[in-house]
């Protein structure tokens, strides 16, 4: 089976996952990238193995976006920290707009969140001033 045809049977086999990361763009996630480098491993003919060299790029392509992804998370936490005390302009998850001085911030899967003197869950891209 060669490379191309594993990765076909493996992106069929593999089960979509909710906990996977998923691109802005709908791509595939982590956990999604690593089930198919696995069922690629498993579908391969032991007596014609596949080229080593294109396991080596999958996993260093796996590796930059994973570290690009932590970057960019290290990133938006870093902005929230850094507007803990500071009093903001944002608009509201439920409609409208609030205003309010930031007590905390959260890692969450969606992203940082803020909490705006006791309303939490406010997306840092919400926040529209800072005063």
């Amino acid at each position: 089976m060669t490379t191309t045809e594993a990765t076909a049977h493996a992106a069929a086999a593999a089960p979509a996952s909710s906990s996977s990361r998923a691109g802005s763009a709908g791509g595939l996630g982590q956990n999604d990238f690593l089930k198919l480098m696995i069922a690629q491993l498993q579908a391969q003919d032991p007596l014609s193995p596949g080229n080593t060299n294109e396991y080596i790029s999958e996993l260093a392509q796996f590796t930059q976006v994973e570290q690009t992804t932590n970057l960019a998370s290290a990133s938006q936490l870093s902005a929230g920290v850094q507007l803990i005390g500071h009093t903001v302009d944002y608009a509201s998850p439920t409609g409208g707009t609030g205003t309010g001085k930031v007590t905390s911030v959260q890692s969450t899967a969606e992203g940082t969140t803020l909490t705006i003197e006791g309303v939490s869950g406010i997306a840092l891209t919400a926040i529209t001033q800072v005063q």
